[in-house]
């Protein structure tokens, strides 16, 4: 571009030069024609000074006349050079560039249109790129991961989600296929390029453990517009409301066909036996008190999980709250040889809600009581950390393997099924204590060895720490289920 205008000039100046040259010199012949026929009468002499007065006026017209060509040209030279330099500039983007107006000329009206096509420019680019900052900030804004995509397969733009999701920058200009390489995404995006229809489908291993809707549709001007929209959360909600329905069905089918099968046996028999009539309905109270308890347990947990469960918080001594619960939860071991004992507790202040505390406390003594036989004794204590106080339930039973401790805390889990439906439990003492306890903006948890018995361990805040408005127990995760 420096070449050309740098030609362009002398090439203007010339011209220019050349044209008034000419004109020069065709007014010195017509001149010196007219002057040959008006003397022409007149003697030699009168006509040799004529000529020679012609000859010589023509020449220092022409020597005035070159500068002023000269200046005249290179005049207009330099304004053409400066609206080239202008018109570069526009092209190079710089939008801010403009021309200096002199004079009243035809040239001055050209720069001053040129002036107001560029100064229009800039404010539609400025619009331009204000409304691409704002899709980009809208897109970059939402869940949904989204690209455009050129008929060629190549990417137009993406947002910062699809980014997050690949785990490597996107750069238009390049094939999709260099960045996302999961078989559904790209066959459901072949497909709306190829078909210019929407495609649906799922992603399952775009991103390690998630799981995306896609949607591909194409574009008017071309190519496709992919949509992701991450669905974990919806599936792994399906999938617990799925095996949750599953899991109570199983658990009530069973005693609502104990209790058929006797009652069934007991009308067809004209006249049953006293002592049989007595155990059949040994069982059938037995399996009527064991759905009782688990539409119990599954209302309690149903409240605590719902986002209206409120609390009750007070400060309270934790010795106390060990204290209470060995007292009111002590007729639970009194059929048995197991001794409910206290390991100790600090005085330290904490929030809790007391009828809470008390259902915590009941679920963890009764899970433990199940298998605490072999060990005679369950022990409940408390220990005072940096800003809270770790509660503990030990019983010195057969323990639980590694395995299990991890998923003691899902709904309906159970180490020994048989052994626990044998004693009666329902699979959701633990699912309870853990959104109580989380509902106190607490922790809880597991350990044991085998052999070695296990302990049940959860949090509770210092009053000086408590949180003012702890998170409702819905809110924080699955549910977790006794052993």
């Amino acid at each position: 571009m420096e070449s050309r205008s740098v030609i362009l000039t002398p090439k203007v100046f010339s011209k220019l030069l050349g044209l008034f040259v000419l004109l020069l010199v065709f007014q010195t012949v017509v001149m010196e024609f007219v002057f040959r026929r008006m003397v022409e009468r007149n003697a030699g002499e009168t006509w040799s000074r004529l000529a020679r007065e012609s000859f010589w006026s023509g020449v220092i017209a022409l020597l005035i006349a070159i500068p002023l060509a000269a200046w005249t040209a290179r005049r207009i030279t330099v304004r053409i050079q400066r609206v080239v330099a202008f018109a570069r500039r526009i092209a190079e983007g710089d939008l801010g560039a403009r021309l200096a107006l002199e004079g009243e000329d035809e040239l001055t009206a050209m720069e001053a249109a040129l002036n107001q096509t560029a100064e229009r420019l800039g404010r539609n680019f400025a619009e331009i790129e204000n409304r691409r900052q704002e899709l980009a900030t809208m897109l970059d804004s939402m869940q949904e991961a989204v690209v455009a995509i050129t008929p060629e397969g190549t990417v137009r733009w993406s947002n910062a989600v699809l980014n997050r999701i690949a785990g490597t920058q996107i750069h238009a200009g390049r094939q999709l296929v260099h960045f996302v390489r999961d078989p559904d995404v790209l066959a459901c995006l072949r497909s709306a390029l190829d078909d210019h229809e929407v495609r649906f489908g799922r992603a399952h291993s775009l991103a390690p453990g998630r799981m995306f809707e896609i949607n591909a549709a194409p574009l008017p001007s071309g190519g496709a517009l992919l949509v992701l929209h991450d669905v974990t959360r919806i599936e792994a909600a399906e999938k617990s409301r799925r095996d949750f329905i599953a899991n109570v069905s199983h658990e009530l089918r069973t005693p609502l066909t104990s209790i058929q099968g006797y009652v069934e046996t007991l009308v067809e028999e004209p006249r049953p036996d006293a002592a049989t009539t007595r155990e059949f309905l040994g069982v059938i109270y037995k399996n009527a008190t064991r759905m009782n308890r688990l539409t119990e347990d599954l209302l309690a947990l149903a409240s605590v999980e719902s986002p209206d469960y409120k609390l009750a918080p007070q400060q309270a001594r934790a010795s106390s709250l060990v204290q209470d619960a060995i007292e009111s939860l002590g007729g639970m071991v009194v059929d048995s040889e197991v001794a409910l004992e206290s390991s100790g507790a600090p005085d330290s202040l904490v929030m809790a809600d007391p009828d809470a505390m008390n259902q915590v406390f009941g679920n963890l003594i009764e899970n433990s009581l199940k298998y605490a036989e072999s060990g005679k004794r369950i022990q409940v204590g408390a220990r005072e950390l940096e800003t809270e106080v770790q509660f503990t339930v030990r019983d010195f039973g057969p323990g639980i393997a590694s395995e299990h401790l991890d998923r003691i805390f899902e709904r309906f889990y159970r180490v020994d099924k048989a052994r626990s439906r044998d004693s009666g439990g329902t699979g959701l003492g633990l699912a309870i204590v853990k959104h109580i306890v989380q509902a106190h903006g607490g922790r809880v948890w597991a350990e044991s060895e085998l052999g070695s018995g296990a302990a049940f361990h959860f949090t509770l805040p210092l009053a000086a720490y408590a949180v003012a408005a702890p998170l409702p127990a819905a809110q924080n995760g699955q549910s977790a289920a006794a052993r």
